[in-house]
């Protein structure tokens, strides 16, 4: 799943006309960047969720037949924040542990790593049911979301990291929430952590949480040169 239902405020007032994702950075669109790095890695049926300029964005993608994937549309009369976004695409979604992207980022992480992963977690329910990749901490969230024991994620330790918009989820942990509801991501995932269900990965290469027009143009020079 790719969220992109997101209203990108920091982005204004580039965000105010296009929708986030859209933006173009190195001759293509950000949420491209993504389709075709989840593509080589063999994920090619997607649902992507949208909301603000959700007509721009489903104009643009289509089925995604263009770009060698299948995708489906969830689209939100208003953005539902992650977890809402998720738990609103349930029906769209398999059962048992998906691939989770935000539409917005641009990487070079190897999507391809995270098969094995998500094959464990459905072959062993004993496994956590979480997944996170975490990133080193950007210079505009320098405290960080969870510090990283091991492949254990911790609400608080020392050395924290930032969650870097990429996961593995198990969807049945969202089927019970309601559809259509707001829903922060923050406190699941603090319930969750408590419960040891929640893993991660530290990834140290290319990440660029894009927000602001300035980090847009710097990535677009960092790209095109």
């Amino acid at each position: 799943m790719i969220l992109a239902a997101g209203r990108g405020e920091r982005m204004r007032p580039l965000s105010d006309a296009t929708p986030k994702p859209l933006l173009r950075v190195g001759g293509k669109p950000l949420i491209v960047w993504q389709i075709e790095s989840l593509a080589r890695a063999g994920f090619r049926t997607l649902v992507i969720n949208a909301a603000h300029l959700a007509a721009q964005l489903t104009g643009a993608l289509g089925d995604g037949g263009a770009l060698g994937v299948s995708i489906r549309w969830s689209t939100e009369a208003e953005p539902l924040e992650v977890a809402g976004g998720i738990a609103t695409a349930i029906p769209l979604l398999p059962e048992g542990p998906v691939v989770v992207v935000a539409g917005d980022v641009w990487t070079r992480f190897d999507y391809a790593t995270l098969r094995s992963r998500a094959d464990t977690m459905a072959l062993d329910g004993a496994t956590p049911r979480v997944h996170l990749v975490m990133v080193p901490n950007p210079s505009f969230h320098p405290q960080g979301d969870f510090a990283l024991e091991g492949s254990r994620i911790h609400w608080d330790g020392p050395g924290k990291l930032t969650y870097g918009s990429i996961g593995v989820f198990d969807t049945t942990l969202f089927r019970e929430l309601p559809r259509g509801t707001k829903l922060k991501l923050l406190p699941l995932l603090h319930d969750w952590i408590a419960r040891g269900l929640v893993s991660g990965e530290r990834y140290d290469g290319p990440w660029a949480n894009v927000g602001t027009p300035a980090e847009l143009a710097a990535l677009d020079r960092q790209l095109s040169s």
